[in-house]
């Protein structure tokens, strides 16, 4: 069951262009394996673009870029521009993207107990 708030009760009008069910809204922010990933790995700390890259592994750079300028918008990170040469710039969650991490703690306890609880299941599949 979803539980739908009231338009009334959004705060702005970019409030008013996400679902009415939280759910949905959640997954309009962060529905996408490169989201999440990206969130996952930015919860230890600011990281540089090529730190990101390494630590999620088959992401494409295009991909890369694509994702993280939409989660600035989102106003799930920061991103900071060093004038230097070559140009530096680090990533860092806001306290919204740092609010995910109840979230994505959840992913990772119930990932944990279904690959326990499915693993023979898995394997089977697989051979």
């Amino acid at each position: 069951m979803c539980y739908r708030y009231p338009k009334d009760t959004m705060e702005d009008d970019t409030m008013q262009t996400l679902p009415a069910c939280p759910v949905e809204a959640t997954l309009t922010l962060i529905g996408n394996k490169w989201s999440v990933l990206i969130l996952r790995d930015l919860m230890d700390g600011t990281k540089r673009f090529n730190e990101l890259q390494k630590s999620i592994g088959s992401i494409t750079q295009k991909v890369l870029t694509s994702n993280l300028r939409t989660m600035e918008t989102q106003g799930l990170l920061e991103r900071k521009i060093y004038a230097e040469v070559p140009p530096r710039v680090e990533y860092t969650l806001t306290d919204t993207g740092y609010s995910l991490k109840p979230v994505l703690d959840a992913m990772t306890t119930w990932g944990l107990q279904y690959k326990e609880n499915h693993q023979e299941k898995l394997k089977d599949v697989t051979r």
